[in-house]
């Protein structure tokens, strides 16, 4: 299976270090890449083309719902879901209108499974 590049997005360190873990359990040669901000996503996808993005809601900035739609305008290749803690009905419609997944926290390794679908071996 060739490489791929996962963008991971949030302002949490700790969030950011579970979250690659995780990845990294499921797909241990695939490219991580973390940004903890919208704007430094949006910088690292433009120079690294990722497969995948999973983006926090609740960051400084740029939010991550702004980001994400922002993402999928820049990268419209780049499978992208929320990965989020605020669960509030009115997030999960806007990400849906915007075709983009929702995931809420702590990360399970069943729903990232189903994310990365196609993609495992």
């Amino acid at each position: 299976m060739s490489e791929k590049i996962i963008l991971l997005v949030d302002d949490s360190r700790v969030a950011r270090m579970l979250t690659r873990h995780a990845v990294e359990k499921a797909h241990a040669d695939w490219v991580i890449v973390e940004a903890e901000n919208g704007e430094e996503a949006l910088a690292l996808a433009a120079a690294q083309h990722p497969d995948f993005a999973l983006v926090d809601v609740n960051m400084p900035g740029i939010d991550g719902l702004s980001a994400a739609r922002q993402l999928r305008q820049q990268c419209p290749g780049t499978k992208i879901s929320l990965l989020t803690a605020n669960i509030q009905e009115p997030i999960r419609l806007q990400a849906a209108q915007c075709g983009i997944g929702f995931m809420a926290k702590p990360l399970k390794d069943e729903m990232l499974a189903e994310f990365l679908g196609d993609a495992r071996p």
